[in-house]
């Protein structure tokens, strides 16, 4: 067998292997992507019902009332005075006596709190409240004067009134401690998590307390609690914990060293908020320190880093520390019930600049959950205390889905039975978000268990639309109730969740238009004492309460609240997409990706471009049915507004009130009109590029048109309102910039594909036919023999002419740039920057190595494979562009395995045609080693450029040029956070690439000198 046909095959072998590897890869890139989609078995609640809404009736005036000595009783009494003195007119008077059969006693460690039940009895004039504890009568004096905020008659509660079903409902702390400030809230780009409550209270140095802003701050607490408490609830979580702790009982040292500022800010944090626990404990509200784990200052990290050489949270000893400061904090302060503890969420999006309180996403494994869990759970049993554990943990390391996934659940938790411990979880199954199917995690479990909810709904618009959840709520507690008996309370967030100011200032009982969420938690906390409640009546209540006495009014109210969702649930959310459960990543993205959190409308190809995939196979092909989603979601909001608008506006106890709402339908209507007709572009625009239809490219030029009109409008009008803000529609102009090039793009890749074939063609005819001695014809003929038989590249450029050889670099050279410019729609300057970087480092190291032998065989052939490299994207974006390249990325599995088996081939033949084409000169050792030094000096100076820069930074900066992932996500997440890519990755490239320069410089070297003298000089 003669030596070419030995290399030929060898060659042969190599392209195949390499194709074998490259569809490896992308097998593995499809199973890393993991993109794929199931239905979800949706929520069923039941239809709206129109309430029975009779005429107003005046309350009575109360006169004397006979009641236990109790501060919890005397609070009900007090809202029962303050709701009779809040109505037009009073018709009347009663008495009320009330009798408690037992006094109030403390509940003993993992018992529920105390019964609520009561008796009414006697008449129009005179009633009396027969209970079994404090909690049954002012239960029973609340629920008179919520009687009496809804314009009912008193008499319809007498008769017997069983405890509450659910006898645990806790609220956040809704917005206390939270200044109004509405600079805060203008940008609308500040997405910290931080409520920044009590801000005003603390200071940075001795005392660390404002006593004027502290006074002011519990006459916001005590507005709260006591609303609360006439809403039903018993428990509230207050935010903080180590804030709180010297830990003066840590049993093998100090914390903090003495004169520590750390422990003097803790005993006057505790002195300080003391108090506001107290109250609430005596009012009857139970309270709950609410934390991430882990949570640390710099001292107490120091400490658990010295004493355990890591923050490992699978030792015990870890927690015992943390057992310590609950020990020492609930003996200074009794009134505190426990701690509700979150692994799922930390970091600086939560914390607060100038304190240095923090907290680390270090909770990561089932063990360290259930090493946590037994030493806290053991503490709260002989504390007499609670621990409430949240399953909140998606995506965090090996308990990510702990809040999904039946038997993640199990495994981290099962046979954890501690009578102190009570496991808390979001009813959907995820976020919370519409569309979502009901956790079913809530159906299993030993444990204690209590059900989340949210009023103020985050990724519905922070609560500034009209949302009427009750049906969906009542459904969710209704079939979880009738699964598992253990599950004895609800958690209901009034307030919080997500950004503070990112979306409208709505601050609970203080600010905006918070009157419209308030239905939610009132309906929550009805169903979760009587899960069979007409939620029509609750709605019917709160919209008396609120806004009129009038019937036709409240029914006009009614009618609004009960088409809310259809309006939310297809306006907010494409259908077909949504009532999918979608996975990518390792992850389930949430039903809403087009609207990334939590306002900012993407423009991204990942998620539209499946987004899109997934709605045409849910609509066979017929997308039309998911536009007509939005133009129905918009139609709704008009019937909305009209049955509102249509109100006698003397009939509104607020005329500010009747603005706000009609205000929030009219922001509404052109939120929905705005995202109908990005919907409509964005299917049409995936249409194309999926079907290569003129119609649907001339459809969506035309809803392009019409969506840059109704952005353009919607930012002159509510850009900087803090009541109804824009949304933010950066990522979206930037997609469509994009969008707006592919056509074009598609032609230049077009005309380049052909000039670069007709390179490689004539480099193939050349030597047969009379172009060889054409100007240029030479080159193209050595790129073409270099590129596929790289061993014969010294040959193929012997003899050419000096413009023949310039050819060989700058035909491949300007080709790279340019393929590489309209892959990127010439808007990633940064991604040019870092490829132009590394081959043009790769080629001096190389040149340089080479000294004073011939150049040429070796640009002639990484130069031909680099044609045949960009003629592969050429072919890609010759469809309909880099977005029609980036389509059949993200949703055709086969044409991304086919394309990246190719692509990885050619990639690494380059360097090998390298080294063969050298091995002709220097000899296989030293030709492999100049390849190396290139290939890692290459890979390490772009790699030490984006490591200064700050890998987060720089995949940012180039994401928003590229457009392939959410523009939101380095904003609010973080790219490498969300990614779990390690921060070291640039420094760990830049090792690795410095390693291979070593090890190729040293086979560079000429280890013997006949070795070198045996070299063929050029």
């Amino acid at each position: 067998m003669t030596t070419a046909r030995r290399r030929g095959i060898l060659a042969v072998i190599t392209a195949l292997v390499l194709l074998a590897l490259g569809t490896g890869l992308g097998a593995a890139v499809g199973d890393a992507l993991g993109i794929r989609a199931e239905p979800a078995e949706q929520m069923a609640p039941a239809a709206p019902t129109a309430p029975e809404i009779a005429e107003p009736v005046a309350p009575p005036s109360l006169g004397a009332v006979s009641a236990p000595d109790s501060p919890r009783v005397e609070a009900a009494v007090r809202e029962l005075r303050s709701a009779i003195g809040a109505a037009s007119e009073r018709r009347g008077s009663v008495t009320i006596t009330v009798a408690v059969m037992q006094e109030e006693s403390e509940p003993d460690d993992g018992e529920v709190p105390e019964p609520d039940g009561y008796r009414l009895t006697g008449d129009a004039s005179a009633l009396r409240i027969d209970a079994d504890a404090d909690a049954g009568a002012a239960r029973a004096l609340y629920e008179l004067a919520a009687r009496v905020r809804a314009a009912a008659p008193l008499n319809d509660l007498i008769g017997e009134h069983a405890p509450s079903r659910l006898p645990f409902r806790m609220v956040d702390m809704g917005a206390v401690g939270v200044e109004p400030d509405p600079a805060a809230w203008e940008s609308g780009t500040d997405y910290s998590h931080a409520s920044k409550a009590f801000a005003q209270v603390l200071l940075p140095e001795p005392p660390y307390i404002d006593e004027a802003a502290l006074a002011e701050a519990f006459d916001d607490f005590d507005v709260f609690i006591r609303h609360s408490l006439a809403n039903g609830y018993n428990a509230v979580a207050f935010p903080g914990f180590i804030e709180f702790v010297a830990f003066d009982e840590v049993a093998d040292g100090v914390v903090y060293t003495p004169g520590d500022e750390h422990r003097a800010q803790a005993v006057a944090l505790r002195d300080a908020f003391g108090p506001f626990w107290q109250h609430a404990d005596e009012l009857g509200m139970d309270v709950f320190l609410r934390t991430d784990m882990l949570t640390l200052t710099t001292p107490l990290e120091d400490y658990l880093v010295d004493t355990f050489g890591s923050l490992d949270t699978e030792n015990p000893a870890l927690w015992d520390v943390y057992a310590a400061g609950l020990d020492e904090l609930y003996a200074a302060e009794p009134a505190l019930d426990g701690i509700l503890i979150r692994i799922g969420e930390a970091g600086e999006v939560y914390d607060v600049g100038g304190w240095d309180y923090y907290s680390q996403l270090a909770v990561r494994t089932p063990e360290a959950v259930r090493t946590m869990l037994d030493t806290l759970s053991a503490q709260a049993e002989a504390s007499d205390r609670e621990v409430i554990f949240r399953t909140w943990s998606v995506g965090v390391g090996a308990v990510g889905d702990m809040h999904t996934n039946p038997v993640s659940y199990e495994e981290v938790l099962g046979g954890i039975d501690s009578p102190a411990l009570i496991v808390s979880t979001k009813y959907t199954l995820g976020d919370f978000y519409s569309w979502l199917p009901l956790n079913d995690t809530l159906e299993q479990g030993a444990q204690r268990r209590i059900v989340e909810f949210q009023s103020r709904r985050e990724f519905e618009n922070f609560g500034a639309f009209p949302n009427d959840l009750g049906r969906e709520y009542q459904y969710a507690l209704q079939t979880l109730l009738a699964a598992n008996e253990n599950i004895e309370g609800v958690w209901v967030w009034t307030q919080d969740g997500g950004p503070w100011r990112a979306g409208p200032m709505t601050l609970y009982l203080k600010a905006g238009f918070w009157q419209l969420y308030e239905l939610d938690t009132v309906v929550a906390s009805a169903l979760a004492r009587d899960t069979e409640t007409d939620v029509a009546d609750v709605t019917a209540g709160w919209a008396r309460q609120w806004f009129s006495d009038d019937p036709e009014t409240v029914a006009a109210i009614v009618e609004a609240m009960d088409l809310s969702r259809e309006a939310i649930e297809q306006g907010l959310y494409i259908e077909q997409f949504a009532d999918q459960r979608v996975f990518a990543i390792g992850l389930e993205p949430p039903p809403m990706m087009w609207i990334f959190e939590w306002d900012i409308l993407t423009g991204d190809s990942a998620v539209l471009d499946v987004l899109y995939a997934i709605a045409r196979d849910a609509t066979g092909g017929d997308i039309d049915q998911a536009i007509a989603g939005g133009e129905q979601a918009v139609a709704t909001v008009e019937r909305m507004r009209e049955a509102v608008a249509e109100t006698d506006a003397a009939t509104w106890r607020d005329p500010a009130l009747r603005d706000a709402f009609t205000g929030t339908l009219d922001y509404e209507a052109d939120v929905l009109r705005l995202l109908a007709a990005y919907r409509a572009m964005i299917l049409h625009q995936g249409e194309w590029h999926d079907t290569l239809s003129p119609d649907a490219y001339a459809a969506w030029d035309a809803d392009r048109a019409e969506f840059e009109a109704l952005a353009a409008a919607h930012l002159e009008t509510y850009e900087g309102d803090i009541d109804y803000p824009a949304y933010n529609l950066t990522a979206a102009q930037l997609g469509v910039e994009r969008a707006e090039r592919d056509l074009l793009m598609s032609w230049l890749a077009r005309i380049l594909l052909v000039l670069a074939i007709a390179w490689v063609v004539i480099g193939m005819l050349a030597a047969r036919t009379s172009l060889v001695r054409r100007p240029g014809a030479a080159a193209a003929r050595a790129s073409w023999i270099a590129s596929t038989r790289p061993w014969r590249a010294r040959e193929s450029t012997l003899g050419m002419l000096e413009l023949d050889r310039w050819l060989l670099l700058i035909v491949p050279a300007a080709l790279l740039v340019a393929t590489r410019a309209v892959q990127t729609s010439f808007l990633s300057w940064t991604h040019l920057a870092v490829v132009f970087a590394a081959w043009a480092v790769f080629a001096l190291v190389v040149r340089i190595l080479v000294g004073r032998r011939s150049p040429w065989p070796v640009i002639a052939a990484v130069g031909g494979v680099i044609m045949l490299r960009c003629i592969v994207t050429l072919v890609a974006l010759s469809f309909t562009g880099p977005g029609g390249y980036w389509f059949a990325f993200w949703t055709e599995p086969a044409f991304r395995t086919a394309y990246i088996a190719v692509a990885f081939a050619l990639f690494v033949w380059v360097f090998v045609a390298a080294g063969w084409a050298l091995a002709a000169q220097v000899r296989a050792r030293r030709a492999i080693g100049y390849v190396l030094a290139g290939v890692g000096a290459g890979l390490a100076v772009p790699a030490v450029v984006i490591g200064t820069i700050g890998l987060e930074r720089a995949l940012a900066l180039w994401n928003d040029e590229l457009g392939l992932l959410p523009w939101g996500l380095a904003r609010i997440l973080g790219i490498t956070t969300y990614l779990e890519i390690p921060p070291e990755t640039p420094w760990i490239a830049a090792a690795i690439g410095g390693a291979l320069a070593l090890v190729g410089l040293l086979l560079a070297m000429p280890w013997k000198r006949r070795e070198d003298e045996a070299s063929v000089p050029s």
